[in-house]
């Protein structure tokens, strides 16, 4: 919300500095987000007037000027618009001035070999306006040589967050009536507007959608003169981000910008018939004033007449219904809309617009005639015309709401001493009504609340409109108590797991990226394994669905950093990946992703060419991570169809039975990598954290103080001849739990095949750890176990080599 200070001025009489403004801005929660300084754009511009205009001589176009300053003697001015001649009184910006428009600073120059002493500006130029067919004409008698900030009277402006409950100071009257009852001035009354009303209004006026607008008003002013609106107003809006249109915009739009109040002006003739406010039909489309088509549906509001419909409810005006230069009589349109509904079909639409952010915070239903009343005098001061009688149609909700206050609460709840006195004092100055209850004025109230504070619910609400009125700085800090000792960790078990595992992940070399939790939908269905969630009102269309994996992100960021130059990447990231779960309902699961890609080593004297990241690397990784998470990892198994995603024949998943997949890894799938652009081979990896099985919860015995074995640990090892196609982990984990008693650990040493192993066949030799525990083995026990290690082997088709 930005605005003038002159416009606060009308509604605030204070004689406070800027400065002390923004302090009480900040004080009272009307954040300030910045002040402008007009004034300081446009130093080294004075008031100047033009004695004389002499054709250039070597250029049809421009003419050399002679410049009265007020400054001495006259300057030489090189000019090129087409209005400059002797005696007119313009804008000149001298040497050293910087144009507000593009930046540029003036300085003495010679313009096909005339010297010039500076630049005659237009409205544009300045920043005034869109007019660039000539320089500025300032009236005759405007004093030459005052600097053009002081003859113009431009002044601060201020610009100030606007919290979504609060849509009273969406008007610059709310954020006067903030700051009287800061005591920083005093509040001007809402004028009243006498009109003499000669004529009934000659158009119907309806709503046939009491739920979507439950209040309807309107009426006409015929013989109106539409034009550029007075340099005032048009000063105001400008200072307000506003561009001015005409007179009859223009007046809209300062009631809006005033009192939080939107309003619509019709060209009379351009309806036909009743207008109503209606659903709209499935598939009915308009033009707004933006010049852009939208599609409307049953669930939407709409002002409409017998020809179609001619406004969003609440939202933008139609494009051919608009007042135009030549409009002549108006109808003005001023309307209570479901704050809901506006809101449903603007996210809809996609649609934004001021009217739109006032009507779904809430506008005050108690101010449809004022508010009328307010723009008709306006637009009768503008343009002349006289006004119809008022059509209502509808009524708004106007019952007032109460609440019960108890004064007591303010030093309970806010934590600060204000007398009931102050209190009452502050609530009233803020709009609301004070009446004491039977028990006494000082332990109950009856507080009414204004219909401009849609958001006062009940008591705390009340108490913090005490508070920060009274001042914030009054609250005192009051340390929390805490107990004696050591304080107990807070961190959750998922907490402590996420931590353990970012340390993990970085401590092996990978670097942390933090991604989008939202995709293209492209992308996110490639790698969703169902419907994915969709945004109704996304942050842009390229970021309209929740990621139902982290990879996508990943290999975004990937694509950026190899195109970038990046030889060797090996990101990871924690975080939460979205799918549907039961009846619709949001299932967050807590995964880590990682990218592996580029060069795994640079090229180098011993290997010649630059090594590449594999599969192999990326399950290396995802069992390290999972060992860290405190996963099984002894008892994982390695299965394929890790997904479409990834390269067939070059991934797999880990498991815990045929079920529970704690991860997949693998290479990337070719079409993959030509979706999200990325040339070269990829390895990438996903870990299931929320899938880790729960450890089994400690026994109430106290933890056995580690001691080593006795006995050294003795080794074995075994040859088999096993099926080309059986996994190699799958005989590691059989041999290693063919003796749990000794056996304490199997490690695959060798994968042969070639001479002397039968076709079909590969030769798998595993070296296989006993750990002895009361006595040293013997020759018979070492027979014992390798005669359970060759049977359990022999299961799955294993033979020892001979």
């Amino acid at each position: 919300m930005k605005f003038s200070l002159s416009w606060l001025r009308r509604y605030l009489d204070t004689d406070a500095s800027v400065d002390a403004i923004c302090d009480a801005l900040n004080a009272i929660g009307l954040e300030v987000e910045g002040v402008e300084d007009p004034a300081a754009k446009l130093s080294g511009f004075r008031v100047a007037k033009v004695l004389t205009a002499a054709r250039h001589p070597d250029a049809d176009k421009l003419q050399v000027l002679t410049v009265d300053t007020g400054q001495g003697e006259p300057l030489q001015v090189v000019c090129g618009a087409p209005n400059a001649r002797a005696g007119l009184v313009g804008v000149l910006g001298l040497p050293g001035a910087v144009v507000p428009a593009n930046g540029m600073q003036l300085k003495k120059s010679a313009i096909r070999g005339v010297e010039s002493n500076g630049m005659m500006c237009s409205t544009r130029e300045l920043e005034l306006g869109e007019d660039h067919d000539g320089i500025i004409e300032l009236p005759a008698d405007a004093p030459i040589g005052t600097p053009f900030a002081d003859y113009r009277g431009v002044d601060p402006v201020i610009e100030v967050a606007i919290t979504p409950n609060r849509p009273d100071c969406m008007g610059v009257y709310g954020i006067a009536r903030d700051l009287a009852a800061k005591k920083l001035g005093e509040l001007k009354p809402v004028a009243e507007a006498h009109l003499e009303t000669p004529f009934a209004c000659p158009v119907e006026i309806r709503t046939d959608d009491p739920q979507g607008c439950p209040a309807f008003y309107g009426r006409v002013i015929r013989g109106v003169r539409n034009g550029p609106s007075p340099q005032w107003l048009q000063d105001l809006l400008q200072s307000a981000g506003q561009r001015p249109i005409s007179a009859l915009v223009d007046a809209t739009n300062y009631i809006m910008l005033s009192y939080g109040r939107p309003a619509h002006a019709y060209d009379l003739a351009k309806l036909t018939g009743a207008v109503v406010a209606r659903r709209a039909v499935d598939g009915e489309q308009v033009t707004a004033l933006n010049g852009k088509t939208y599609a409307l549906d049953s669930e939407m509001t709409v002002i409409a007449d017998q020809a179609g419909v001619h406004d969003i409810a609440g939202i933008m005006g139609g494009e051919h219904s608009g007042c135009e230069d030549t409009t002549t009589d108006v109808l003005l349109e001023i309307a209570y809309f479901d704050p809901a509904r506006i809101a449903r079909t603007g996210r809809k639409l996609n649609l934004t617009s001021d009217a739109r952010g006032r009507f779904e915070r809430g506008i005050d239903p108690g101010f449809l005639d004022k508010g009328l009343e307010l723009l008709t005098a306006l637009i009768l001061e503008l343009c002349g015309g006289e006004p119809s009688e008022v059509v209502r149609a509808g009524a708004a909700p106007t019952t007032p709401k109460t609440v019960h206050f108890d004064p007591a609460l303010t030093e309970k709840l806010g934590g600060v001493t204000v007398s009931p006195q102050r209190q009452q004092a502050i609530l009233e100055s803020l709009g609301f009504g004070v009446v004491a209850e039977e028990a006494g004025f000082d332990k109950a109230w009856i507080v009414t609340v204004p219909g401009w504070r849609p958001d006062i619910d009940g008591a705390p609400d009340l108490v913090e409109e005490v508070v920060r009125i009274h001042g914030l700085d009054e609250v005192k800090s009051v340390p929390l108590p805490r107990e004696d000792g050591v304080a107990r960790p807070t961190a959750t078990s998922a907490q402590r797991l996420e931590r353990r595992v970012r340390r993990a992940a970085a401590a092996r070399g990978l670097q942390e990226a933090v991604t989008w939790s939202f995709l293209p939908t492209p992308e996110a269905a490639h790698f969703a394994d169902g419907p994915v969630w969709t945004l109704a009102n996304p942050i842009s269309e390229d970021m309209k669905a929740m990621r139902p994996s982290l990879l996508p992100g990943l290999l975004s960021a990937a694509r950026r950093n190899l195109d970038r130059g990046a030889g060797s990447l090996r990101l990871f990231e924690l975080g939460r990946r979205y799918l549907r779960g039961d009846a619709g309902a949001s299932d967050e699961r807590l995964t880590l992703g990682l990218v592996l890609a580029g060069e795994k080593a640079p090229r180098g004297w011993s290997s010649g060419k630059a090594v590449p990241f594999d599969a192999f690397d990326a399950k290396a990784e995802a069992m390290a991570l999972l060992a860290d998470a405190g996963a099984p990892t002894d008892k994982l198994q390695v299965m394929g169809d890790a997904g479409p995603q990834f390269h067939p024949g070059q991934s797999g998943t880990l498991r815990l039975g045929p079920k529970t997949v704690l991860a997949r890894f693998g290479m990337l799938h070719p079409a993959t990598a030509k979706l999200f652009d990325i040339d070269g081979p990829v390895a990438l990896a996903e870990v299931f954290l929320d899938a880790i099985p729960a450890r089994k919860a400690a026994s109430g015995f106290a933890r056995v103080a580690y001691a080593p074995p006795a006995l050294q640990a003795v080794s074995r090892d075994f040859a088999f001849l096993v099926p080309a196609t059986l996994p190699a982990g799958d005989l590691v984990r059989v041999v290693q739990g063919a003796d749990k008693a000794n056996i304490v650990a199997a490690r695959l040493f060798d994968d042969f095949r070639g001479a002397g192993v039968p076709e079909g066949q590969k030769s798998l030799a595993v070296e296989v750890t006993l750990q002895p525990g009361d006595k040293s083995y013997g020759e018979a026990d070492l027979k014992a176990i390798a005669d359970k290690v060759t049977a359990a082997a022999a299961k799955l088709g294993a033979t020892l080599r001979g």
